[in-house]
């Protein structure tokens, strides 16, 4: 999941905290601004506000970043980190994702700290 779509669907669990809204509001301020009120992305960041638990919605959102190149932008990125430490900063923030991938030409995307392959130290 890229850093952007990790932020908002990250964001929307936490949202009755104050600085949390705020900076949510923050990144999607910084979307519109950048991309329109009716750009794609713009919907399905609402679409997916108002089932934070699809995971279609989610991945739309993720697909709509990834056409827009969305991640390339790097004031909507500045806001995304900024928006993921503040999450990292509250009660349960940290949070480790493990993920097993087979295959050949893979890509990954991530903040923090990732290991590839063996073990982790």
């Amino acid at each position: 999941m890229d850093p952007i779509t990790a932020a908002i669907v990250a964001a929307l669990t936490s949202l009755a905290e104050p600085a949390v809204k705020d900076a949510y509001q923050g990144l999607k301020s910084v979307i519109v601004r950048k991309l329109g009120t009716t750009h794609e992305v713009v919907k399905a960041v609402e679409n997916l506000e108002q089932k934070p638990d699809s995971t279609g919605r989610r991945d739309t959102l993720q697909e709509e970043i990834a056409a827009a190149r969305t991640v390339d932008d790097t004031d909507i990125a500045a806001a995304a980190r900024a928006l993921l430490e503040d999450l990292k900063k509250r009660p349960g923030g940290s949070q480790t994702v493990q993920q097993t991938v087979t295959g050949n030409k893979n890509v990954f995307s991530g903040t923090g700290d990732i290991h590839i392959g063996g073990t982790t130290p």
